[in-house]
């Protein structure tokens, strides 16, 4: 990895080491017959080795946010920041399958870079999926307003408001795992909007919104203001990552309902 490489390209390009490393830490222990938690805290002490090699290694002089490392405040004076998860839906990413069977695959890496004030470049690889979406090049968005509108929703702890959004709007709820693989099903036309207000973190969505403005696709706190990231508390509950066309109905939607409920455990907590 050469020092002239884009910022785009090195996200990319960590995002599918780290997928290679879980993959291998995967099969390991599946094989070894080790039990869940035991596989996601490798997992996540795995890919974060990685993450922070990696990054250490190309671009030293930047600061880092990390799920799964210290937060060190030197980052807010920082001019670039990484903002990374090792491991988005360690849940699904520690249900294998049994013997023969293929283990869950809506598991994400997310790699984004925050400089001076915005998101500039991201990547989130399903490595499961054998597919990596990243800002260079930028992926290929479906366009048209769908006839029945489809929100990705958490399989495990879907907040309580999406129902009444969902009837709101007429929708459908299609569960998934993983707030990155959510984000992403918009770009795979799986979903139409993903919809979230119950707790998440910077990391959990720095990467996705990199990749889903870069589409083309409307990114937003679920107030239609703009999501700010590298903050001293990155604490980020909410989020809207939609088609164009439909991000009008599901905002205007949303300033109807109460979203006052208590918020839920962070995605990344799942």
């Amino acid at each position: 990895m050469v020092g002239t490489t884009t910022d785009a390209l090195l996200a990319r390009a960590a995002a599918d080491e780290a997928g290679r490393v879980l993959l291998a830490v995967r099969a390991e222990l599946a094989a070894a017959g080790a039990d869940r938690r035991t596989l996601k805290d490798a997992g996540d002490r795995r890919a974060q080795d990685v993450l922070a090699t990696f990054l250490a290694e190309h671009r030293p002089d930047d600061a880092v946010l990390s799920e799964e490392a210290a937060d060190d405040p030197a980052r807010l004076s920082a001019s670039r920041v990484w903002i990374v998860d090792p491991l988005d839906g360690t849940r699904e990413f520690s249900e294998v399958g049994g013997p023969g069977e293929p283990g869950r695959s809506d598991w994400a890496v997310h790699v984004a870079l925050w400089e001076d004030g915005d998101l500039v470049a991201g990547a989130v690889a399903l490595p499961a999926a054998g597919v990596t979406y990243g800002t260079e090049p930028p992926p290929r968005r479906p366009t048209g307003t769908p006839p029945v509108l489809r929100l990705a929703v958490s399989r495990s702890r879907p907040p309580a408001f999406l129902s009444a959004l969902a009837d709101a709007l007429g929708a459908e709820l299609v569960p998934m795992g993983s707030a990155g693989v959510k984000a992403t099903s918009v770009l795979r036309d799986e979903a139409d909007a993903y919809v979230h207000a119950g707790g998440q973190f910077e990391w959990d969505s720095a990467a996705p919104v990199a990749v889903a403005r870069a589409a083309g696709l409307h990114t937003s706190r679920v107030d239609g203001s703009p999501l700010r990231y590298n903050r001293p508390d990155p604490r980020l509950p909410d989020l809207v990552v939609a088609r164009p066309e439909v991000a009008g109905p599901v905002l205007d939607a949303l300033a109807r309902l109460d979203l006052t409920e208590p918020d839920a455990p962070a995605e990344a907590a799942r």
